[in-house]
């Protein structure tokens, strides 16, 4: 018993050592795993700032690209506005030169037909010098003829004088001077022909021929008025050299004419100028334009810099961030080795668990492990020291199964102090969860990295799309320049071909302009004559009117214009002429048929005859509808009365009707009515 009592005394002082020894060991681990716990903790901390400072250098660049995109499409919608400014100046530019062409066309056509007229009238020019050159030879004749005239006088008055002491040469006297009156009415008749041509040619020679008949008849009316004869040739020849005067006269103002013309061209010359100026002026605002082109290129090239130094930032960002998913894959893959590793571990400690005689140091030793592979789990990086780790715990494993003899042997110690033993699993056990609950913090964190790293990768694609966007724009604002550039060429040229033919147009209108005032000037000259002319028949016609129908009732003279009575000529509500007013309108006609006899072919003259009635309306159911086709009936029964029966040309006469809206007379009174009813006649120019 003695002996027993001493066994169970080692036994028991025994097991307190190996009790120390695990209490020293579980804090030891503890204490490890802490460290651990901390270095991993800092190192986690630190990287979290380093990426959180990158996240904040990415958003700096996000912001400037983005102001720098905002810029780019500022700038791209001004050069669009640019753009369609130039297209808006080319399509003003497109209509100028159309405008432009279609008035050279006019002007053309306007050139031909002046052209035309001013060959009628140089033809007719060349014919009055003609006649001219002919009138001054004609002149010149006269004057060799007064001077022979003037000799033969001179002789005559001698003779006269001696014609006391000559009696007997009296006869022979006569006889001679009989033979000279009959060479004298030959040469008379000759020059009458001769002038007659000339003064046809002229067209104002018609009094020249009277006072030259009229000389010859008094040439042969006596030779004792010789005296008064030459009189009226010096009267004739004065006559001609007034007629001279006024051919001169006629050529100053053609000189007049040449100075007018001289004024135009000088004037034209300035609106050439001013063209030229407007030119100069176009010319420069396309330059400034080129100026703004090639200032926006510069700005582009400048942004296409700024683009490519963006590119290379992003690159280098890119680079940067391939190379951290490259240690985040590699830290991932280290994990997943540590992870198969633990787990073939933790296989083993399984088996070693089913070993119930070393369950208290396998225990302690899973603890051990368990908080070794917690620190591995922290500290990715380090992967030789894991390995080196891992290899120290095959090694305690060969060494657990070595000593598992030496266990069996121990197992009765064991089974003592299971209850102890247990109480320390399961402070391994709580030491265990708190690692867990470490290594799943641990992996949030790890999760709310990738997540900050695949919201840059987001922003970094976000940046390479607005990148690629801004090159694309550049492109197409390059495109815009370069057609731009184009369309300024083909503007330039056509500026400058529209400057040519500006100045084609600008001659040709000056030479136009200049024939338009040369043929104006002469119709207006000839527009002159012809209402002189006119107005002297129109005279000779009223004249003859007043003689014949001055002193009758119902006619009225007023101006220009006869005025008949609508009573006098019509019955009331009637278009038909009465027997008086056929009788007036009858005296009226041989007026005209007389004087137009001596109004000349190119006087374009007609007879108006107005029909103009009161302001009471017809009765319902009248032959005529209302006062203007009674009016119109009127004149035209007028006229037709003269052309059916009387013989005037139908092309001189113009009937018209006013109806009640020309009066002569204002008021509702009987008299002002009466005088509104009335028929005028008025011989006027086409």
């Amino acid at each position: 018993m003695a002996l027993r009592r001493r066994s169970g005394q080692r036994f028991e002082a025994n097991a307190w050592p190996g009790f120390v020894d695990a209490m020293t060991a579980l804090l030891l681990v503890l204490m490890f795993v802490l460290s651990i716990f901390m270095i991993v903790q800092f190192i986690l901390s630190d990287v979290i700032t380093g990426q959180d400072s990158e996240l904040t250098e990415l958003g700096e660049q996000v912001a400037d690209l983005s102001e720098a995109l905002g810029l780019e499409r500022a700038r791209a919608a001004n050069l669009g506005q640019q753009v369609r400014e130039l297209g808006n100046q080319r399509d003003a530019q497109a209509t100028l030169i159309a405008t432009l062409n279609r008035r050279t066309e006019q002007l053309d056509a306007r050139v031909a037909s002046f052209e035309e007229q001013v060959a009628g009238l140089l033809s007719r020019n060349a014919d009055l010098e003609g006649a001219l050159s002919g009138a001054q030879d004609t002149i010149a004749a006269i004057t060799d003829e007064r001077s022979a005239l003037e000799t033969a006088l001179a002789t005559a008055r001698t003779e006269i004088d001696e014609a006391a002491e000559q009696a007997r040469l009296a006869a022979a006297r006569r006889e001679a001077l009989q033979g000279l009156l009959d060479e004298m009415r030959t040469e008379a008749a000759t020059r009458e022909t001769s002038l007659a041509r000339t003064l046809a040619a002229l067209e104002t020679s018609e009094g020249q021929t009277a006072d030259l008949t009229a000389r010859v008849d008094e040439l042969e009316g006596a030779l004792s008025e010789e005296e008064a004869a030459r009189l009226a040739e010096a009267a004739a020849a004065q006559a001609l050299q007034n007629r001279l005067a006024e051919a001169e006269t006629r050529l100053s103002d053609e000189e007049a004419a040449r100075l007018t013309e001289a004024a135009a061209a000088e004037a034209l010359r300035a609106r050439l100028q001013d063209a030229d100026a407007e030119l100069t002026a176009m010319t420069l605002a396309l330059e400034e334009q080129r100026r703004a082109a090639e200032e926006t290129l510069t700005l582009l090239a400048a942004a296409e810099s700024a683009s490519d130094d963006l590119d290379a930032r992003l690159a280098l960002a890119l680079a940067e961030r391939d190379e951290a998913l490259a240690g985040r894959d590699s830290a991932q893959d280290e994990t997943e080795s540590l992870n198969a590793r633990l787990a073939e571990a933790l296989s083993r400690l399984e088996r070693v668990e089913s070993d119930a005689s070393s369950r208290t140091e396998a225990e302690a030793r899973i603890a051990q492990l368990e908080a070794e592979l917690a620190a591995l789990r922290r500290d990715a990086g380090s992967s030789e020291e894991v390995q080196a780790r891992l290899a120290s715990a095959l090694a305690d494993r060969l060494a657990l199964e070595a000593a598992n003899d030496d266990l069996r042997d121990e197992l009765a110690n064991a089974l003592a102090n299971q209850a102890r033993s247990q109480e320390q699993a399961a402070s391994a056990l709580t030491a265990q969860q708190r690692a867990d609950a470490l290594l799943s913090t641990a992996r949030e964190e790890l999760a709310r990295t990738e997540g900050a790293r695949e919201e840059a990768r987001r922003e970094a694609a976000l940046l390479n799309r607005q990148v690629a966007e801004l090159r694309a724009q550049l492109g197409e604002l390059n495109g815009l320049l370069e057609a731009s550039e184009a369309r300024d060429a083909e503007n330039r040229v056509e500026i400058t071909a529209l400057g040519s033919r500006l100045n084609t147009a600008l001659a040709q209108a000056a030479a136009e302009e200049r024939r338009a005032r040369e043929l104006e000037e002469a119709e207006r000259r000839r527009l002159e004559q012809e209402a002189e002319r006119l107005e002297r028949y129109a005279s000779e016609f009223f004249g003859q009117l007043r003689e014949v129908l001055g002193d009758r009732e119902g006619v009225e003279i007023v101006g220009d214009r006869f005025v008949f009575s609508s009573e006098v000529l019509f019955d009331p509500g009637a278009a038909q002429l009465r027997p008086e007013g056929r009788a007036q309108v009858a005296q009226v006609a041989d007026v005209i048929l007389d004087v137009a006899d001596e109004i000349p072919p190119g006087i374009d003259w007609v007879l108006r005859v107005d029909g103009h009635t009161d302001d009471i309306p017809l009765n319902p159911g009248a032959r005529y509808a209302d006062n203007w086709e009674l009016s119109q009936a009127r004149a035209l029964s007028v006229v037709r009365f003269m052309t059916d029966e009387l013989g005037v040309p139908p092309s001189r006469l113009a009937p018209t009707g006013f109806a009640e809206f020309r009066p002569v007379a204002f008021g509702d009174t009987a008299e002002a009515r009466a005088r509104n009813r009335r028929i005028e006649l008025k011989l006027t120019e086409r």
